[in-house]
């Protein structure tokens, strides 16, 4: 098991270096550049203006220059300093990537908490009222945009009923406040955006469990394992929820990187300034280091959902070691 982790880890290494170089070259493909969209509403900036701005952000260099000197910086954990404002990218992310992961995380984590009781229950008593009911609200989840709901649940219970914030993660003046009162708030301005974002994963995961486990228990070492004599309860929560489990693995190591891309819709809405406001923002005024400092964990992320589910698959199968 040592030796399978450090090969799928090592493989990391120049897969991260080939994405860092295509997203570098497919930025500096679009149209424009800092300067183009720094002065684009002024109409008295002239070439000269314009072509000092390149060089103070380096972009008369070759792109492939540009990408070494990036590169350089990027191995000491330097992002550079954002073109907007000047203040570092590092700062910047740092800044507001604690409330995109504290929202995504416990998305996830309550969708996990219910999708899976929910798959392993519809899967078990397939065709009863239970089982239509819950294939009724995936069909719900999926179709619903999530916009769409996050602007009703805004309006019911934020402006008709008043029982919850509507906007930002805190309120606006929270001096005085004690340490619980504190926590309060903040739980209260996180129940609409996690329950956002937990809707959608939550119709897609307990259908996967639900196909899986179905899947499952129609093989022949469940038809075993019953005919021993085993306990209904050993014979799913055992022998068929380990196996049915490895596809859902492989789903939530590649919903990682959603933590970051995922959140520019419900940052906008309910107002958040986390990390997907800053990487919309970042491509709009071509700010390429404060989107390339994005798109960096956000590929570090998804190759970690990989090296995740790898080892989640190894863990479930040990033939998987063998690889």
């Amino acid at each position: 098991m040592f030796f399978y982790s450090i090969k799928r880890a090592l493989l990391m290494v120049p897969i991260l270096l080939g994405i860092t170089l295509l997203s570098f070259s497919v930025m500096h493909m679009a149209p424009g550049g800092p300067a183009e969209a720094q002065m684009e509403f002024s109409a008295k900036a002239s070439a000269e203006a314009r072509e000092r701005l390149r060089k103070l952000y380096g972009a008369d260099q070759p792109v492939h220059k540009q990408y070494l000197t990036w590169l350089k910086k990027f191995v000491t954990l330097d992002f550079g300093e954002a073109f907007a404002d000047g203040r570092k990218v590092k700062d910047k992310i740092l800044e507001r990537l604690p409330i995109t992961l504290t929202i995504n995380l416990l998305s996830l984590f309550v969708v996990l908490l219910i999708a899976i009781p929910i798959g392993i229950m519809s899967a078990t008593h397939q065709y009863s009222i239970l089982d239509r009911a819950t294939t009724m609200f995936v069909f719900v989840g999926y179709s619903m945009p999530h916009f769409w709901m996050a602007l009703l649940l805004i309006y019911l219970f934020g402006v008709q009923w008043g029982v919850l914030p509507i906007s930002g993660k805190e309120s606006l003046d929270t001096t005085g406040f004690t340490t619980l009162q504190w926590l309060m708030d903040r739980a209260e301005h996180l129940v609409l955006p996690v329950f956002v974002s937990a809707i959608g994963g939550l119709a897609g995961f307990s259908r996967y469990m639900r196909n899986n486990m179905l899947e499952v228990m129609r093989q022949d070492y469940i038809r075993t394992a019953r005919a021993k004599g085993l306990p209904e309860n050993t014979v799913i929560y055992k022998h068929a929820l380990r196996n049915a489990l490895m596809p859902v693995i492989t789903i939530l190591g590649l919903s990682l990187p959603g933590i970051i891309g995922g959140s520019v819709i419900m940052e906008t809405v309910f107002g958040i300034d986390g990390m997907g406001r800053l990487m919309f923002q970042a491509v709009f005024s071509r700010d390429y280091n404060v989107a390339m400092g994005i798109l960096v964990p956000a590929a570090v992320l998804t190759m970690l959902g990989n090296f995740m589910a790898d080892i989640g698959y190894a863990l479930a199968d040990p033939r998987v070691r063998l690889r």
